[in-house]
Order: structure tokens, then sequence, then C-alpha cells
């Protein structure tokens, strides 16, 4: 999948691909051919960084209710030629996770084009994982045939098939039609799942690759012949040897992390890291200045691993650096430092937004942190990255974060984040957005009452609503 393209903050699109509150805002008063224009787009050309955890369905599933959308685009989109040559889920499953909600809101024609789509495209398994929510039992039955087609009646397909029996993300509709009284329905599908499950219990039973052998230097040089192949293997290499040293192997492992081959070098680093090994701060600044960028990385990474003050005191001599250590060192002010840390946190967050942009991954931890630390001067940085990021997760940290620095927040962006995309941002919304405006009140009542909104959001809002005295 192509990285995506995405248009500036300021403009409905840009909004609208970020899943801001404000997006639905400006739609809802731009002209309607405008503002679908701009909603097809997003819906057909995914504009999350990661679609696997960033949400959108629901927020263009709600838009398209809010402006009477047809699915005329989204079914050209599934229908396309191009489905017969992509079938990578991030092209199609946006729209099928569009068309799962507006199903469930009961829109029929977004529930028979997901039906169409399960028997005939390539990216059928998503389509029926939405069907296998909203469809009733009629519906599911009827794509017994279409979806058992796929799989020809050779040993091929029917092991093709096994696997994906075993592996449906909604099970459902597979045992629907376990039910089914014909042989090549119901007796397929037993079939189907009898061979995956043996074949799960013969591959728990299996060995599944080449074990260390039971010494620390047996586990040094698994290590190396992991990274000689391309396969870093410190980690589970650390988690041999806290199973086989002892005490009196502590020093060939410091030795190992100070100067060993570099596989062995980062299985030692992590492993002293695990043991919260005083040694290792030592150890990382002289990995990170003498090792490969392997090295360099494993050792950062160890680092964060340590707790205690002795870390958080090593991470203000290290914060000025201008590298992986100096960033990691500020995130570990951001997670642990106290309030004495609070300018050094600033100060990393303003330099990364500056070097970085909004969009940076050390971002993440400096927001969590500035918001932990209560740094109220950091609130114009906070809006910056609010606005600007193309990551609706990292925009809701910003939403968190300015909740606990920014007094004008419940007045200001909290009414915008009721319509966010991502339920955290909504719930951080209901429990903070300034009743007094007509448009919360409105929109809290409108998100207790939709069955689509998740629970912790609702919880936030009933929070917030004042039951009404009975007149006497």
């Amino acid at each position: 999948m192509f990285e995506p393209v995405i248009a500036p903050s300021g403009t409905l699109l840009g909004m609208l691909q970020r899943g801001r509150g404000d997006g639905t805002l400006h739609a809802l008063a731009a002209p309607r051919g405008e503002a679908l224009a701009a909603l097809n787009h997003c819906v057909l050309n995914d504009p999350r960084h990661d679609w696997q955890v960033e949400n959108r369905s629901l927020y263009y599933a709600r838009l398209y209710l809010d402006l009477h959308g047809g699915l005329d685009e989204i079914r050209r989109h599934l229908g396309g030629a191009e489905d017969a040559v992509d079938d990578d889920e991030s092209r199609t499953g946006l729209a099928l996770a569009v068309l799962g909600h507006l199903a469930s809101y009961g829109r029929h024609d977004a529930l028979e084009l997901l039906r169409d789509y399960a028997a005939r495209g390539a990216n059928w398994e998503w389509a029926l994982d939405e069907l296998a929510l909203r469809d009733d039992d009629t519906g599911l039955r009827a794509l017994a045939e279409p979806v058992l087609a796929r799989f020809p009646a050779t040993p091929e397909g029917e092991a093709d098939l096994a696997v994906a029996v075993r592996d449906a993300y909604e099970p459902r509709p597979w045992r629907l039609w376990e039910e089914d009284p014909r042989a090549a329905v119901g007796g397929r599908i037993r079939a189907a799942r009898e061979a995956g499950s043996f074949d799960r219990w013969q591959r728990q039973l299996r060995p599944t690759g080449p074990r260390p052998g039971w010494s620390v230097q047996a586990v040094f040089d698994w290590a190396d012949q992991g990274l000689e192949r391309g396969t870093p293997l410190h980690v589970p290499a650390a988690r041999c040897l806290a199973a086989v040293a002892v005490d009196a192997d502590r020093p060939a492992i410091v030795v190992a992390a100070r100067e060993g081959a570099d596989g062995a070098r980062c299985a030692a680093l992590h492993y002293l890291a695990e043991r919260q090994d005083p040694v290792l701060l030592d150890l990382v600044e002289h990995a990170v200045s003498t090792g490969s960028r392997t090295v360099a990385e494993a050792a950062v990474a160890a680092f964060e691993r340590m707790c205690g003050e002795a870390a958080v005191d090593r991470a203000r001599s290290w914060v000025h650096r201008p590298d992986a250590l100096g960033a990691s060192a500020a995130g570990v002010l951001a997670c642990r430092g106290g309030a004495g840390d609070s300018m050094l946190v600033l100060g990393a967050l303003r330099e990364t937004v500056r070097a970085d942009g909004p969009d940076a991954p050390l971002l993440w931890t400096l927001v969590d942190g500035t918001g932990r630390l209560g740094i109220a001067c950091a609130a114009p940085v906070l809006r910056h990255v609010y606005r600007e990021t193309a990551s609706s997760r990292l925009r809701g940290r910003a939403a968190t974060a300015l909740a606990a620095t920014d007094p004008t927040f419940v007045t200001g962006f909290a009414v915008e984040c009721l319509w966010d995309c991502e339920e955290t941002t909504r719930e951080v919304a209901a429990r903070h957005a300034e009743t007094g405006d007509l448009r919360v009140a409105e929109r809290l009542r409108r998100l207790a009452a939709d069955p689509a909104e998740e629970a912790e959001v609702q919880t936030a809002v009933r929070s917030r609503m004042v039951p009404e005295t009975p007149s006497h």
C-alpha cells in the first residue's frame, strides 16, 4: 500500500482524512456535493497511516447518514476491475467497514452491497465478517454456496477451506453452514473444521525451528547465527539466558555486552536490562558510541526497559544528545521523570516538532508526558500537534494532554472532539466539554442514544447529563 497523501489541515478534505471532529462540522456546513466528494475520496483512498489501529469507519458512516449520501462510488470501487488483481485488504477494508456500520444503522442498500461483495469480491472474508455481525441467518445461509465455490473440491482446495474455517475472525457464518444437511455444504464445513483442528494440534506438537543449547555460550552462538541469517534473535535469546544463566555467568555476560559479536552483544544487553543490572547504564552509552546500528538500537531498547531513579537520573544527562539515545532519554523523562524535569520534556517536545514534524514517533511519549507533568506552557505546541498530525491516535493523546494543561480546552477543542473518529477522544470530550454550548448538549444526547457508540463514551456522556427534575 502506498503512503497516503494527506491534504493540508485547514481544508475540508484534510480534516476528514485526519478524522477530526471539525471535518464533520465543516462538511455539514459545506455544499453537499463538495462534502460528499471529499467523503468518498477518504473512504475509497484510505488516509490512515496505520489502518489496523486508527478508526475511521464509524466516523465516515455517520457522515454518510448526515449527508444522506448514496453508495454508487463505493459500489464502483468494490466492483471495479482492480479488485480482480489487487486483493490487498487495505484497498477495500475501510469501504467494507463503513458499509457494515451503515447496515447496522438500517441502510439496506449497504447490506445488499456487502452480500454481493462477499459472494464475488476479492476481500470477501472481510465482507463476511461484517455480515456476521449484522445480517440475519437467512442472508448468511444464502452465501454458503458462492463462498464454498471459491474452494475447488481438490486436496489443495480442501486444505485452503480448512484454513479459512480455522482462521475465521467471526465464526458465525461457518457455524450456520456447518448445520446445512447438504453434504456439499455442511459436510464440507465439518470436514474442514476437523482438518483445521488436527492441523492446529500438529503445529503445537511440531518443533518450530532451531533451538539453542543449554549453556550461556550456546545461547550467544544461537543469537549470532540468527543475526547472520538476517533474523534477529536477541530478545528470545535474552529469555533463554534468563533460564540458563547463574550468578557465576554474570562476568561473561557483561563482557559479551561490552565487546561481543553483535548477536551476543544485543542478547546480553537485553538480559541485563531484564535483570535491572545497574552496569547496563554504562554499557548502553558504550554500545551507542562504539557498536553497529543493530547494537545501538538494542542498547537504546534495553535502556528503556530500565526502571528506578538511576535510569531516570542518567536520562537527565543524556536528554540533550542529538541521537536515538537522547530521544530515548527524553521519553524516559516524559514517562517517569518528576516535576523538575518539566522543562527538559518541554524542550524535547518543541525540538521534536521543529525537527521531525507533527507525526514524529517520539511525540506519542512526549505528549503523554506533557499531560502527566501538567506543563501548562506546552499548550501552544500541543494545539499545533492536535491540528496538524495525520494520526488520529496521536491527536487523541494531544487532546488528553490539553485537557490537563489548557484551561480553554473545555470550550475549544473539547467541543470538536465530540465528533472525533476515535472513541477514546470522544470520551475525553464527553468528560470535559462545556455543556453550556448548545451543540454540546445536543451531541451528548445523540451519543447517549446511538447504539453504535462505545460503552465507555456513553458512560462518560451519562456522567455529564443531569436528570430533569420532575415538575410539581
